[in-house]
Parts: C-alpha cells; structure tokens; sequence
C-alpha cells in the first residue's frame, strides 16, 4: 500500500518561505513522477511543479516560476517544495503526487499553507 506524508505547511506573511516534504512509503516499483498540486478554496486542483526521473528535469507553473523550487531525493523517496516570495494568492491546500512505473498515480492526505499578514 503505497502511503505518502506530507509536512511543512503552516502561515507565513506575504514574501515569507516555506518548505513542503513528502515522502512515499510501500513504492515497490520506479518513481516516475514527483509533483505538487495545490487547491485554493472555491477553485480547482491545480498544477505547481513537477520532477521527472533521470536528469534534472523539472516543469513549473507560470505563476511560480522563479520562486518556487522542486527538488527530490529518490533514495529517501522523498519529493520536496521550497517556497519563496509567498503571497496571499498562493493559499490553498497542496498535494503531493506520485506516478509510478504502470501508470499507477497516488496522491496525500494535503497539508495547508496560509499567506496572510
């Protein structure tokens, strides 16, 4: 059973950082695809950012393009998110997503960021 824990939501005020982590347990096969999703209220789910196995390979959103990194640790199974210049329109829910080799995709339970003055 594949299980992923997300950490490191919270508030922060505007221009403020936080960093997401998630980490995957039960993966039995190849982590193809790491990526954030984020769900502001009243809105749609949306994508953040991507990391692709192999390579430096990552894909971003235009609105958090230079503030937002992507970074993962396969060893670890562990996908991370450093936000930086936070702003009010950033609040929602984020999820973490993994695609396994197969096809297989699994999502987290979200973990809030706020940001608010």
């Amino acid at each position: 059973q594949v299980q992923l824990v997300e950490s490191g939501g919270g508030w922060v005020q505007p221009g403020g950082s936080l960093r997401l982590s998630c980490a995957a347990s039960g993966v039995t096969s190849s982590l193809n695809v790491m990526a954030w999703f984020r769900q502001a209220p009243g809105k749609e789910r949306e994508f953040v950012a991507a990391s692709r196995r192999g390579g430096n390979r990552t894909s971003y959103t235009n609105s958090v393009k230079g503030r937002f990194t992507i970074s993962r640790e396969d060893a670890k199974k562990t996908v991370y998110l450093q936000m930086n210049s936070l702003q009010p329109e950033d609040t929602a829910v984020y999820y973490c997503n993994v695609q396994l080799t197969g096809g297989f995709d699994y999502w987290g339970q979200g973990t809030q960021v706020t940001v608010s003055s």
